[in-house]
């Protein structure tokens, strides 16, 4: 993006929700050590967090200087925004170990940029109560932090309350702030749209504890257009960065199924195509929708950057198989192998009944329900759609087919000749 400035390009992505900011030239006009705090409630980081990653990337390849701080202290305490309710805290181990994971999946994501990486744990585990409150608490106003509307909300009428503990995350965060200007020189924060309130802690903090002016940026969060919903979810639930937890098939079919409406700017936040290239794309994609140029150039560009581009492919080759596009007996031993991870397989010879093979693999819950389905024509093999009571000899391939319930790649199963 060598033709656009930092502003410019932020603006294009469409990272700009809320700032400090008169002017977000001011961002061009000099190099800025900003940090962003990443949640370590989950021993893994989600979609949602990638858009954050690919916020910060922006800064990084603009040659900025990144503060990356892993929340082991606020993560024991818990981020009460967005909360109709307390939840659980977790244990000083459990945060620890989601700790290491998030930083390990943040050096991948980062690989190849120069970043500092810290944990609030180590400043705020030195903190007295007593230093606590005198040298930050006292800086902080009670009125403006109970009028704000996730903290309102919380303490009003038919509200769940809120206790002191999650109510003073707010101050910590701001603390965080204040310690990295002091230390690394950190005159921004970065953060999600739901951070906003906490974000603004920190500059209120630092302009009356050192006199100085910091900045914000928050973005927006990423929604589905076609849903409406919070973006980054399937039927499943979240969609993980973790590959034990969302492997590299199921992510890359998690791109493949993004909607029309909202692609375009899944390219512009969660790569790092340039303005030319996505224009290029797009166009590509109008021309021939139902082909989802633009879904697989997302889900391609994607998952290799996350996986790395031997799992990108792998993971392109099962989705063909499962889609029918490619014939499932043209599959290798590698392919197969990560299928028999992603799918139910089992192995079968001619002449089994369909419909026991059903409940077998779990496509049916009974023999009744497997009838029905047949019946209604839901059930394909090898893609074509079939009412047999028995499997054939012409149904292999190579020693191998795939049945199919409905449409979606989760309901297939993998036969193999045994």
């Amino acid at each position: 993006m060598s033709d656009m400035t930092l502003s410019e390009e932020l603006e294009w992505r469409g990272f700009i929700n809320q700032t400090t900011f008169t002017d977000l030239k001011q961002l061009d006009s000099q190099k800025w050590a900003f940090y962003h705090g990443f949640d370590a409630s989950a021993d893994s980081q989600a979609v949602g967090n990638l858009a954050a990653m690919m916020f910060d990337k922006v800064f990084m390849r603009h040659g900025h200087k990144a503060v990356i701080l892993a929340g082991g202290a606020t993560s024991l305490v818990g981020d009460p925004g967005g909360k109709d309710s307390e939840r659980p805290l977790q244990t000083e181990e459990t945060i620890a170990h989601n700790v290491s994971r998030a930083e390990a999946q943040l050096k991948k994501v980062f690989a190849g940029h120069e970043f500092t990486l810290v944990n609030n744990i180590d400043w705020t585990k030195q903190t007295s109560i007593i230093e606590f409150l005198r040298d930050i608490g006292k800086y902080f106003s009670m009125t403006p932090l109970v009028q704000r509307d996730y903290i309102a909300k919380r303490i009003g009428d038919g509200g769940a309350g809120i206790s002191y503990t999650e109510f003073s995350y707010t101050l910590l965060q701001g603390m965080d702030y204040l310690h990295l200007f002091d230390a690394e020189g950190v005159r921004l924060q970065l953060g999600g749209s739901d951070q906003w309130g906490n974000c603004l802690s920190g500059v209120e903090l630092i302009r009356k504890a050192r006199g100085e002016e910091v900045h914000v940026i928050t973005l927006p969060l990423v929604i589905n257009k076609a849903t409406g919903k919070k973006f980054g979810k399937s039927e499943e639930g979240a969609i993980w960065l973790d590959p034990d937890r969302t492997t590299p098939t199921q992510f890359y079919q998690f791109w493949i199924n993004s909607d029309d409406e909202g692609v375009e700017g899944y390219l512009k936040i969660f790569t790092e195509l340039d303005k030319n290239a996505v224009d290029e794309i797009m166009e590509k994609h109008r021309q021939n929708p139902k082909e989802r140029f633009a879904q697989v150039r997302l889900a391609q560009e994607v998952t290799a950057a996350l996986h790395g581009k031997e799992d990108m492919m792998f993971a392109e080759a099962v989705t063909e198989y499962l889609t029918g596009k490619t014939p499932i007996g043209e599959a290798g031993p590698s392919a197969i192998a990560v299928m028999h991870k992603e799918i139910p397989h089992i192995q079968a010879n001619v002449g089994e009944e369909l419909i026991e093979l059903l409940v077998k693999v779990g496509l049916a819950s009974s023999k009744t329900e497997a009838r029905r389905l047949i019946q209604d024509n839901a059930i394909s093999i090898n893609g074509s759609k079939t009412r047999r009571e028995r499997l054939e000899e012409s149904d292999f391939q190579n020693g191998k087919l795939l049945i199919r319930k409905g449409k979606a790649f989760k309901d297939s199963a993998l036969v193999e000749c045994g």
